[in-house]
């Protein structure tokens, strides 16, 4: 095995057993970025020879037994929203092509306190406002879109250009490219990680969170991030877990494929000890209304001055939604505000009765590239970004943790997600269910994935 295919937790007890370095490592990652990236397109920006620095530093500090802790000496990735002083902050846009840096963000502050190693900015859709990341290609088929908009973070992880990478998450940002590449994205509780020198989508919806191998590597970044000790996922099986199924939304309109392997994937967790509890989602029919009330006109207020001063230096795309964000009254904002607070309340009611609702990530695998509909067996007719956006925006909305993790493949070998939401402030029952999934699952995840690595070694 090449360091570059360590998880985050093992290439920590690697470090720390003195098996490998900090620098074998960064240069195993860097040696992969060279080799898959320029088909891949994950990274916008390569920070090789810092990434080498800090690497030397920390190789240093932990001989001298300095150790700070399981991300000390770890390569990853920051989606190219998320300032890290001297390095480019271009949010994947030609309006923001000279944006250096002045100083860290605050979630890139704790990775460099934690020792994490930076190795790149990743793409990102336009200022993060797009579900495709039409610059980077899916790390399983480069015919099929990465997901947006994180999708260069979760390409690099999945591809093995990163250790670990952050995104963003607006109304399904982390989690719908996290799905569509088979890796593990959590979006934690709004507010629970720090937002200063992140640009925003939408301040009021946006979440900064870990894309990573595995379910306890989520853990080990979250804790960084908050600035505490990662506390161990608890072993044991799930009893006394109630898991809610939903009965509407999330199963409606989705592929044969996805409903089976997630539909497999909960019974698992019966199996591990977790009571199944059917539940209704409430309020799904102003799902979509309430999400893009709140989203396009805190967009749209960002963008007001570049918008007018530099309008043709963003993407057709961006634009439309832009100017049309302009068109929304401060009635219509503030209804979806009221919206807002009845879905939250109903939320909280729910999870009375449930520990975890588990539920898709995305209704479909991985789009074609340039594909912009998908049609239902009702004949309904779906853009490809509301069908992605439409089982993760309940999150963002409510700004309850939620994981995904991959728990399946389709007949094209694309992965499939499972969803896990929580109360807010919950993260650690939802990692405590994806983990005990992911631990009773690891011998066939193991083989798919080396069957994954051989086949992009022939690409």
């Amino acid at each position: 095995m090449q360091p570059y295919e360590l998880s985050l937790a093992e290439a920590s007890r690697a470090l720390a057993a003195k098996e490998l370095s900090p620098v074998e490592l960064t240069d195993s990652v860097l040696d992969r970025i060279g080799a898959m990236d320029a088909r891949l397109q994950a990274y916008v920006t390569v920070t090789a020879d810092s990434a080498r620095s800090a690497a030397a530093r920390a190789e240093r500090e932990l001989a001298e037994g300095r150790s700070r802790g399981p991300l000390h000496g770890i390569p990853m990735g920051l989606k190219d929203l998320i300032d890290a002083e001297g390095v480019p902050t271009t949010a994947s846009s030609r309006v923001r092509a000279d944006h250096v840096a002045a100083r860290d963000s605050a979630v890139a502050a704790r990775l460099a306190e934690a020792g994490a190693v930076l190795v790149g900015k990743t793409h990102t859709h336009e200022f993060a406002y797009g579900l495709t990341t039409p610059q980077t290609r899916n790390a399983w088929d480069h015919t099929r879109v990465a997901g947006g908009s994180s999708g260069g973070s979760a390409v690099a992880v999945a591809a093995k250009e990163a250790t670990f990478a952050l995104g963003t998450d607006t109304g399904g940002s982390i989690r719908v490219p996290a799905a569509l590449n088979g890796v593990v994205g959590l979006k934690p509780t709004y507010d629970l990680v720090s937002r200063a020198g992140v640009t925003s989508l939408s301040w009021s919806l946006d979440h900064v969170g870990p894309l990573t191998r595995t379910v306890q590597d989520a853990s080990l970044v979250l804790a960084a991030l908050v600035g505490g000790p990662a506390a161990p996922i608890p072993e044991g099986d799930l009893a006394g877990l109630r898991v809610g199924v939903p009965r509407n939304h999330y199963f409606e309109r989705i592929s044969p494929e996805v409903e089976e392997d997630v539909r497999r994937a909960i019974e698992q967790l019966r199996e591990l000890g977790a009571e199944l509890v059917d539940v209704e989602i409430p309020l799904t029919r102003y799902i979509q209304a309430t999400h893009w009330g709140l989203m396009v006109p805190e967009a749209s207020s960002y963008h007001e001055r570049t918008l007018r001063s530099v309008p043709d230096l963003y993407a057709p795309d961006v634009r439309v939604l832009l100017e049309a964000g302009e068109l929304v009254s401060a009635g219509d904002y503030l209804r979806a505000q009221r919206a807002r607070t009845l879905m939250r309340d109903a939320w909280a009611r729910l999870f009375d009765g449930v520990d975890v609702i588990a539920a898709p990530t995305v209704p479909i695998t991985a789009a074609q590239v340039g594909q912009e509909s998908v049609e239902w067996a009702d004949g309904t007719v779906e853009s490809v970004s509301e069908s992605y956006v439409r089982l993760s925006a309940p999150a963002n909305i409510t700004g309850m943790p939620a994981l995904t993790l991959p728990v399946g493949r389709d007949g094209a070998g694309l992965p499939i997600g499972m969803q896990l939401m929580g109360r807010p402030f919950g993260e650690a029952t939802v990692l405590r269910a994806g983990h005990a999934y992911e631990r009773a699952t690891a011998p066939a995840a193991t083989r798919t994935e080396r069957h994954h690595l051989e086949a992009m070694k022939l690409r």
